[in-house]
């Protein structure tokens, strides 16, 4: 696949919650339906979630990388090998730790967090799980499948697995020598991103070039589609190629929150999207 340049002209999908309910709903069901073929990403605004709610999410990990992630990262092997060997392409330079939500938290696990890191990011967790099923039930309405399809599919056992990558991708002396996060697709379901307001990085890439996904204003949430809806979908929904390009500016925020199927659920494409199923003498 031959990769070319950044191209700053498209504009990535903007889905409005808030014409869901009247006459425009079918017009912003379909732009949903578009931005999930042909983008596999898309941001969200009126989703309804409190701003202030939000605002408090990403000053209290910006807080705690300041005050217990941002010197051990500068004094890290990462760091290092950028200053010695002037390039590195198998490393991220990138300051994260994941939190666990469903099926258990392991918040309580993980060293330095304050009482009031954790409540508040419990009380966010329960708005992202509703709007990732919300949006996991308009996918299958577009898709023409039943509304909890996504939803049962994804539940296994325990219900879906769902976890927050908390990352910040620091400020970097340079920016040309290492990517913030490397080239990949998720593995996942459904990743709603809540990002920086202010410095930019995060890149999709569609139809050959790479797509720059401006700064959240508004708290718009980002979303794109990962590797088991595509499945799901039987390809109809896109998993996308993104990375994420280190910054000489600033120091880039990211809180990745992922709605993916429980360790024990089988996903495959839905029944109603495979091709009809037919045998040699029906063709010959």
């Amino acid at each position: 696949m031959q990769i070319k340049r950044e191209r700053k002209e498209m504009e990535i999908p903007v889905i409005d919650f808030a014409e869901l309910d009247g006459k425009k709903r079918s017009n912003t069901m379909a732009q949903l339906h578009e931005a999930c073929e042909k983008w596999g990403c898309f941001q969200i605004k009126n989703h309804g979630i409190d701003e202030k709610l939000m605002e408090k999410v990403k000053h209290l990990v910006n807080t705690h990388y300041e005050e217990n992630l941002k010197q051990e990262f500068y004094e890290s092997q990462v760091a290092k090998r950028l200053e010695i060997k002037g390039h590195t392409s198998d490393v991220d330079w990138e300051s994260s730790f994941f939190i666990w939500h469903r099926p258990v938290s392991n918040m309580e696990q993980i060293e330095n967090l304050p009482k009031d890191f954790c409540s508040t990011m419990n009380e966010y967790i329960v708005h992202m799980i509703k709007l990732a099923e919300k949006l996991s039930g308009l996918m299958c309405e577009n898709l023409g499948l039943e509304r909890d399809h996504i939803k049962d599919a994804f539940s296994g056992t325990k219900g879906p697995s769902v976890g927050t990558k908390v990352a910040k991708y620091p400020q970097c002396p340079n920016p040309e020598l290492v990517k913030g996060l490397r080239e990949h697709t998720d593995a996942g379901g459904i990743i709603l991103l809540l990002q920086d307001d202010q410095v930019p990085g995060l890149q999709f890439l569609k139809d050959g070039e790479w797509i720059a996904v401006p700064p959240s204003k508004n708290n718009t949430i980002f979303v794109n589609t990962g590797d088991q809806v595509e499945i799901l979908s039987n390809g109809r929904y896109k998993s996308a190629l993104h990375r994420v390009m280190a910054e000489k500016n600033g120091s880039r925020l990211s809180i990745a929150t992922f709605y993916n199927p429980a360790g024990d659920a089988i996903i495959s494409p839905a029944p109603k999207l495979l091709y009809r199923i037919t045998s040699v003498s029906k063709i010959t």
